[in-house]
């Protein structure tokens, strides 16, 4: 072999690399360095033949190891995601342990202080990658803006409309506008799994979100909640707040693409945004520090549903699409439904249980891992031969 030859593996691993994200495209990466490593004599980052006395079996389970590495990651990635979602399920039942704490407080407290935390925690990460941040410096801006207009969107929105419209609304609308970004920007394709999957959860939602109204849910008796112009404000706060979360996602996996680490990219979006919600905490948290249960209040939503919460979501946001992770965050609100009737005493009519169920259902078609990469692996199997990519 010449010096500016490529060896057949490298050239199958470059051609067949999937432009679906970071996981995939790691996945890809990690294939030729796993070949380089099994050869005693090469040096590092050498590139080397297929050993041509090689067992086939042993070529062809080389060759399949990307798409289950791959599978497996996004697997990984949705179970984070969706452990992110179940801490955020819990933001609503921690809130009524302090009823006297207003909306924009909750918020600025929750995604400020987590998101200073996560900064702090990812210092050295993001000191590391400093100059990738800074040469994407609109980009963290977007996001961090995004990041400090969602809790006060979110948390107004349920004020206005209620409880169970404002996290419809807001939750609901996020999957979708994901979907709008990656498809104008990005150039992806929906699958018809994702499209069936989001159709089946925001079905879901819809029904929880009709019983818990029906139903006399908790938020028929805040301020605004029956006046059409509160209700209609609240509506459109939702979308403002689906639209923000969509965007600082987006902004996220936008530069774990780039190459900037998960912990980095996470940190700088929402330490940023952390800073831009320092002003609102001081003028609306006095109530927060007025006695230790609120305070506890907002050291809880601050430290797990934000900032442990975000962790995860960030990790998992590495190795999924926008659109697939915003998609399971639809989690999100079957919890709360599930602890308002458990812990709070709420009562969640048929129709409500139903709704749970669909999400259950979304959440199932996305999250197991599709049947076709399977399927690939046994037909190489059985083939014993690798289908060079020329």
């Amino acid at each position: 072999m010449t010096a500016g030859s490529t060896a057949p593996g490298a050239a199958a691993a470059a051609t067949a690399r999937p432009a679906g994200g970071v996981a995939d495209a790691a996945a890809a990466d990690a294939a030729p360095r796993a070949d380089t490593a099994g050869h005693a004599g090469a040096e590092p980052g050498a590139t080397v033949e297929p050993d041509a006395t090689a067992e086939p079996d042993a070529t062809v389970h080389r060759a399949v190891a990307r798409p289950s590495a791959a599978v497996r990651g996004a697997g990984v990635g949705t179970m984070a995601v969706l452990a992110a979602s179940v801490l955020w399920g819990t933001t609503g039942t921690a809130a009524t342990f302090a009823p006297e704490v207003g909306p924009l407080a909750i918020g600025a407290a929750a995604m400020g202080i987590g998101g200073l935390l996560q900064a702090a925690v990812a210092g050295r990460v993001i000191a590391a990658h400093a100059a990738a941040l800074r040469a994407r410096a609109g980009l963290v801006l977007l996001g961090a803006a995004a990041v400090a207009v969602y809790p006060l969107a979110f948390y107004t929105s349920m004020r206005l409309a209620g409880v169970a419209v404002g996290t419809v609304v807001s939750l609901g609308s996020a999957p979708l506008a994901a979907a709008l970004v990656e498809s104008l920007v990005d150039r992806r394709r929906l699958s018809r799994r994702w499209l069936a999957g989001a159709a089946v959860g925001l079905l879901g939602m819809v029904l929880l979100c009709a019983a818990q109204t029906l139903g006399g849910g908790h938020g028929a008796d805040l301020p605004g909640a029956a006046s059409p112009a509160g209700a209609l404000g609240g509506v459109l706060l939702g979308l403002l707040a689906g639209a923000t979360y969509a965007l600082y996602s987006w902004v996220a996996h936008r530069l774990m693409q780039g190459g900037v680490p998960s912990r980095a990219a996470m940190g700088a979006v929402f330490g940023v945004g952390g800073v831009l919600l320092l002003p609102v905490l001081a003028v609306t948290g006095g109530a927060l520090v007025a006695s230790w249960g609120n305070a506890g209040v907002g050291a809880y939503m601050a430290l797990v549903p934000m900032f442990t919460g975000y962790v995860l979501f960030g990790w998992g946001l590495a190795r999924v699409p926008v659109s697939t992770a915003t998609t399971l965050t639809l989690l999100e609100p079957a919890v709360a439904a599930v602890l308002a009737v458990l812990v709070v005493g709420e009562r969640l009519p048929s129709a409500g249980w139903a709704g749970v169920g669909l999400v259950v259902v979304c959440l199932a078609v996305l999250s197991v891992p599709a049947r076709s990469a399977g399927r690939a692996e046994r037909r190489l199997r059985a083939r014993r031969r690798l289908p060079w990519t020329p």
